[in-house]
């Protein structure tokens, strides 16, 4: 699985793809938050905006080979392990970028009533929500499930929204903890929210590496 990794995280850095989803998420925090306003309120914006990203990084893996490649990659390792290798990848980039996101807003935040620790320890997990959300998104919205281009954009944006949206997501569960305890000054640690998000995000992708070994 490592050089499944390094070749799907090789071949990521090469196309330069990921700048578009990287620029995108560091537009939307500059427009939408600002130094000294309310740590966890900036937390949920940042951990919102993974969903989104982390679902197109995630996409963007998932079909960046050529059709060639990818079955010489299959029949070298198997597909099941090849597609959970892309998946992985598209989602260690986000992952990074909200935790480095966590650490800059806990710093610059206001955080009157909230604890360094307690506002960090909050910020990951929602982020860690929000990643596994988005990426199991990402993950439905792309191959076996759906190959053309249209569709697959169409799903993965109807779904971002719909994990932001939804009761019972686990991303939304998690910022709505951000957002109650930016009114209490209290930092609720979205513990139930983060095991749900793992849960899903192993669920869906079982899922995908059993359809991509059987459909294609």
């Amino acid at each position: 699985m490592t050089a499944l990794l390094r070749y799907q995280s090789g071949l990521l850095l090469r196309s330069q793809r990921w700048l578009a989803p990287l620029l995108l998420y560091a537009a939307v925090l500059a427009v939408g938050v600002r130094a000294g306003e309310p740590v966890l309120g900036a937390l949920g914006f940042s951990a919102a905006a993974l969903v989104p990203v982390t679902a197109w990084c995630v996409r963007i893996c998932l079909t960046q080979e050529p059709p060639a490649a990818r079955d010489v990659v299959a029949a070298a390792a198997g597909r099941g392990r090849a597609h959970l290798a892309a998946l992985v990848t598209g989602a260690a980039l986000p992952a990074f970028l909200g935790a480095v996101a966590v650490l800059g807003l806990t710093a610059i935040g206001d955080r009157r009533g909230v604890g360094a620790l307690a506002a960090t320890g909050a910020g990951l997990l929602a982020t860690a929500a929000c990643v596994l959300t988005g990426a199991s998104v990402g993950a439905l919205a792309a191959r076996p499930f759906l190959k053309a281009t249209g569709w697959s954009v169409t799903a993965l944006v109807t779904g971002a929204l719909l994990a932001l949206v939804t009761t019972g997501s686990p991303a939304k569960h998690a910022l709505t903890a951000l957002v109650t305890g930016s009114r209490t000054t209290t930092a609720q640690l979205p513990w139930l929210a983060c095991a749900g998000a793992v849960v899903l995000a192993a669920a869906t992708a079982a899922l995908a590496c059993r359809a991509t070994a059987r459909l294609e």
